[in-house]
């Protein structure tokens, strides 16, 4: 049975279900379901008070969840939702830079982004924003997502009516036409994916090996990589490490010099912002170029010293 017809049969149930689902992280999409809601509400079949109220409670209780598991597991929960995206490398730093620009405005605006709300949840765990302020913000974000979406449906309700009956005609070329352009987009995502994976595996260093080139006094370049919100929760770097945030590395010769060889480190699951930077040297004709196997974490795991670190204002 199609979610739509699910919404038809038992109503709030359903719209509770999904909307806490989607905002907990589930790659599904919630806007036809909440539209869809305000359409059965503006024909009398649902009412729009009690709707609002569902998507909104649905909303907050995801984000609680993924407020808790941040204070809890502080950002090893980012590397659990790492297995419910396509592209989630970029998505959690891009989340990290917007969290650390607009703080907790950001909660609000995450509501709106597909797949970024845990993220922006979770962050608001792990740097540790008290919870009265959380709840506040995670609360006009959750009413102010579930309301425009539903009054929207509500307003539009015999527009909706209109374009579903003529999808309705359409039938399976309709669905055939969806399905064949989602599978396409999957398949695109897993072969680059593919291909940006067995670049890591390829150029690893580990944190001995970089350990003992260091200690033999061998002149690389060890490049921070990380955003200003990591380095506010972990304000510690690798001996020598230079901060060098990956936009300044679009014309990276201006940067690193061309004979270096560089070794990266971030703190995104897999080393992925590492491995993106190294294949952008690559392109750039940079011979030897290493992402930091385990990136600081293991670094710090191993026993190895570090030094205090810091971001200074005009580079944020």
């Amino acid at each position: 049975m199609a979610a739509p017809d699910l919404l038809v049969q038992y109503g709030v149930a359903v719209l509770f279900a999904w909307a806490f689902a989607v905002q907990a992280g589930v790659p599904a999409p919630a806007v036809p379901i909440l539209v869809g809601a305000g359409a059965l509400s503006g024909s009398g079949h649902m009412d729009l008070v009690l709707a609002v109220a569902a998507a909104t409670a649905a909303a907050l209780g995801a984000d609680v969840l993924w407020y808790s598991l941040g204070r809890t597991h502080g950002t090893r929960v980012l590397e659990i939702l790492c297995r419910f995206s396509l592209d989630p490398d970029s998505l959690i730093r891009h989340a990290k830079e917007r969290f650390a620009a607009h703080r907790m405005r950001y909660l609000i605006v995450a509501k709106f982004l597909p797949g970024v709300n845990p993220l922006a949840a979770g962050l608001a765990g792990v740097i540790r924003i008290r919870l009265d302020r959380f709840l506040l913000y995670a609360t006009a974000g959750s009413l102010l997502w579930a309301g425009a979406w539903i009054t929207l449906g509500y307003l539009c309700a015999d527009v909706i009516a209109l374009i579903a009956t003529f999808a309705a005609r359409l039938g399976r070329p309709l669905l055939i036409a969806i399905a064949a352009a989602l599978i396409t987009y999957v398949v695109l995502k897993f072969a680059r994916r593919r291909r940006f994976l067995r670049h890591l595996r390829r150029a690893r260093i580990t944190t001995f090996d970089l350990r003992q080139r260091l200690d033999a006094g061998d002149h690389l370049v060890v490049a921070d990589l990380r955003t200003a919100l990591d380095i506010e929760t972990t304000p510690y770097r690798i001996p020598g490490a230079r901060w060098i945030p990956p936009d300044s590395l679009d014309d990276p010769r201006q940067v690193i010099p061309k004979a270096s060889e560089v070794v990266f480190y971030c703190a995104e699951p897999r080393e992925a912002t590492s491995a993106r930077m190294a294949l952008l040297l690559d392109a750039h004709g940079y011979k030897h170029v290493h992402p930091l196997s385990g990136g600081l974490d293991a670094w710090r795991r191993a026993g190895f010293p570090v030094e205090p670190a810091r971001v200074e204002p005009h580079a944020r």
